[in-house]
């Protein structure tokens, strides 16, 4: 009788583990991190253009009235080659878009505007601590600053088809 209850003990721990693991991958619970400066100024940083020839961009840029998508890519980040046509679509749309490539080579980055498209108007270079400034924990990832210089909405991970009208609408409501 004991033998046949050790033979169950190990069936029983897997089913345990089992539900556990259901349990929790079947949460709703949110494990992205939020920026804190969302409904914040931005803080004041000066960055220098990621490419030769091309301009650098600071906070008092971000400020001109107009609302405007800061977004955080890399050329080495697939998801960024992923929400490439989306930014276009933004742009196409009349959406002004700063990019702020992350620990980057400005011949990468022109190869990844090459086979993607341009979306940017302005591509600065950047690194960890220009996105601790803005909150951000990865790429890519997305920021409507609002023409007084707000972060009013913060989008985590790569744009998609169905979040181009939620982004056109959070620049709307930014104005």
């Amino acid at each position: 009788m004991k033998m046949r209850l050790i033979i169950w003990v190990p069936f029983a721990l897997l089913a345990a583990i089992a539900i556990v693991a259901i349990y929790g991958l079947s949460g709703q619970k949110d494990d992205f991190v939020r920026s804190h400066m969302v409904g914040q100024k931005l803080p004041t940083f000066s960055l220098p253009a990621a490419l030769p020839g091309g301009q650098g961009i600071n906070d008092a840029a971000l400020t001109k009235g107009q609302p405007i998508l800061v977004n955080f890519f890399a050329s080495w980040c697939i998801p960024c080659r992923a929400e490439a046509p989306h930014l276009l679509a933004l742009q196409k749309a009349g959406v002004k878009i700063v990019g702020i490539a992350v620990r980057d080579k400005p011949e990468d980055i022109s190869s990844f505007l090459t086979e993607g498209g341009n979306p940017f108007s302005v591509i600065a270079a950047g690194d960890e601590s220009t996105q601790l400034l803005f909150g951000s924990s990865a790429v890519p990832e997305s920021f409507v600053i609002s023409g007084d210089g707000r972060v009013t909405y913060q989008h985590i991970g790569d744009v998609r088809a169905d979040d181009v009208a939620l982004i056109l609408s959070k620049l709307n409501e930014a104005k």
